[in-house]
């Protein structure tokens, strides 16, 4: 019982503190002002690549169990080294499509002053550009395939010390993980989206696909650097 205690106090801590990595918060805060997502959808697409992140990690670790340790943890290194790279992938086409858009509109404005497609920034400073209604789904979705391809390989060994314990005490493991996990990312993410829809401007506005695409690359590239 004190084992399992102490294991489920680690994974939660464990899932806390590798969660205030910035790749795991501020890309959902970036996207939340160049998607104009209401708080209670950026949390849910936070929870969602959240939950991607940890079963992958979880499983990974369930299956050591089964084939060893060193094993499952080299070939979750290596799929870890991906994940800031995928993520500077992922910015640098989000912010590419953005800045095209964002030029596009801007043209069309110029040609068509009155057009329904220009930009209209009211007092409340967003802007209500016609987006169509499955690209913000398909943002969401890529965002959890990246956070799938990125596990936690920390949390490997608690779940293999946990699994001789039974199915209840490593169920306790990941239920910690896991909650501290998504907790720790809804809780950075949600007052720095609150901080990112106070910046207005006719320009932020308009170019805040590329902005968010720009943040995004430069936190793949911090990862990279880091090798966080």
């Amino acid at each position: 019982m004190r084992l399992t205690l102490a294991l489920v106090a680690a994974a939660a801590s464990l899932g806390s503190i590798h969660s205030l990595a910035p790749d795991h918060w501020v890309p959902f805060a970036a996207l939340a002002r160049a998607e104009r997502w209401s708080a209670a959808r950026t949390a849910f697409v936070t929870a969602l690549c959240g939950m991607g992140h940890v079963t992958v990690s979880v499983a990974l670790g369930l299956v050591s169990a089964f084939f060893g340790l060193e094993l499952l943890e080299a070939f979750g290194k290596r799929i870890e080294s991906l994940a800031g790279i995928l993520l500077i992938g992922f910015g640098v086409v989000y912010g590419a499509w953005g800045l095209r858009r964002s030029l596009r509109s801007r043209w069309h404005d110029h040609g068509q002053a009155h057009s329904h497609s220009h930009w209209h920034a009211h007092d409340h400073g967003h802007s209500h550009e016609h987006r169509g209604p499955d690209e913000g789904r398909i943002t969401a979705w890529t965002l959890f395939l990246l956070f799938s391809a990125d596990p936690c390989v920390a949390v490997i060994p608690l779940v293999f010390a946990a699994a001789p314990l039974g199915w209840i005490s490593t169920l306790a493991v990941v239920g910690a993980y896991e909650a501290a996990t998504i907790g720790t990312m809804i809780a950075l993410v949600l007052p720095a989206r609150a901080a990112t829809a106070a910046v207005r401007g006719a320009w932020v506005d308009r170019y805040g696909d590329a902005l968010a695409g720009a943040v995004i690359a430069a936190i793949g590239l911090i990862v990279v650097g880091l090798g966080l």
